[in-house]
């Protein structure tokens, strides 16, 4: 159950997913972008040894399995690598412009791949480096209202803008804890007045700055109680300015308010997908198996609970990387408690 505060609540609607390495089901999941028609683009990062498993899994909401597309390059032992275009190795994050073009960042590679929604690829661009337009461990990404491009320049401690075809406009941040500084910043989004919020890993707190990278506050201390983190990886921010932390250290999502006052939290609610009753629909013998197991109430909790989403409808989406899955869930207000699927 979630944790209530202030008398709002997570609803849990469902999860989606099952580990696989194609098909129906993701591998190591560490981020996703909503696009129309309830679609999710879901960035499956997989092993070294195993690149068929990285890819990106369109899906819908509903569990609806549409397509896949990229491909992942063996590394392990690899002394000499080879990357086509459209390749993936290391991916931390997917971005959708206003075509809805699916921009696909990559930390071994230093560079953003771009497909079209249907997952054809089209381009790329990126420079490893610290000077203004290059990249050094891309992480989180967002478009802003003009679709231009905000990426976490992770390794670099700093956020830059970019078109989309990767030219510089502007940046800020640097190394550092103070206000406005970063420790491998990773998670990004914006409210709708296009703030920008950061998911600052190292130093357990979120930063907010003005689209023009003003900082204007800063909350979170590293620890395990309530509105405190360890190692947030992901944040989100919904149209009435509640914002989403994935606490990734503490396996856990908590909610804040617009100043960034702890609300509620969440540490799993999961339930079998429609794509995992389907498999077991299929071998008889593993839902036997499953009847036995111990400890089956463990897969309630989030075991990396890595990357945090909401859509237009505060539908609000956790991505955890270990359970190869995603928690779906809704905020509660006092003045309206819904049921079933959302």
């Amino acid at each position: 159950m979630a944790t209530e505060a202030l008398g709002v609540s997570l609803q849990y609607s469902h999860s989606i997913g099952r580990g696989e390495f194609a098909g129906p089901g993701f591998r190591n999941p560490v981020a996703l972008a909503r696009g129309v028609d309830d679609l999710m683009y879901v960035v499956n990062r997989a092993y070294e040894y195993r690149p068929d498993g990285k890819r990106i899994t369109i899906c819908t909401v509903d569990e609806e399995y549409v397509g896949e597309f990229a491909r992942g390059v063996h590394t392990a032992g690899v002394t000499d690598i080879v990357t086509e275009d459209g390749s993936l190795i290391w991916p931390t994050s997917v971005a959708l412009d206003k075509a809805g073009n699916v921009y696909i960042a990559d930390e071994w590679l230093n560079r953003i791949s771009i497909f079209t929604k249907d997952g054809e690829w089209i381009g790329k661009w990126g420079t490893e480096g610290s000077s203004n337009g290059e990249i050094n461990k891309p992480s989180g990404m967002v478009f802003d209202s003009d679709d231009n491009l905000i990426i976490v320049d992770s390794q670099n401690n700093r956020i830059q803008k970019l078109t989309k075809g990767g030219e510089y406009i502007s940046s800020f941040g640097s190394q550092g804890s103070g206000d406005g500084e970063f420790n491998l910043p990773w998670g990004i989004d914006l409210d709708v007045d296009g703030n920008i919020y950061i998911a600052d890993w190292r130093n357990d707190r979120i930063q907010k700055f003005t689209k023009d990278g003003a900082f204007l506050m800063a909350f979170g201390t590293s620890g395990s109680g309530p509105g405190e983190m360890n190692r947030p990886t992901g944040v989100a921010v919904d149209n009435s300015g509640m914002i989403y932390v994935a606490d990734w250290g503490n396996e856990r999502m908590q909610m804040f308010d617009p100043a960034g006052r702890f609300v509620t939290l969440t540490t799993g609610d999961g339930t079998m997908s429609k794509w995992g009753k389907d498999k077991l629909d299929g071998n008889g013998e593993m839902w036997e198996l499953r009847e036995i197991a111990q400890g089956l109430e463990r897969e309630r909790d989030f075991w990396g609970p890595v990357a945090v989403s909401v859509d237009d409808e505060n539908r609000v989406f956790v991505v955890e990387s270990c359970r190869n899955r995603i928690q779906v869930y809704r905020r509660q207000d006092p003045t309206f408690r819904g049921g079933g699927r959302l």
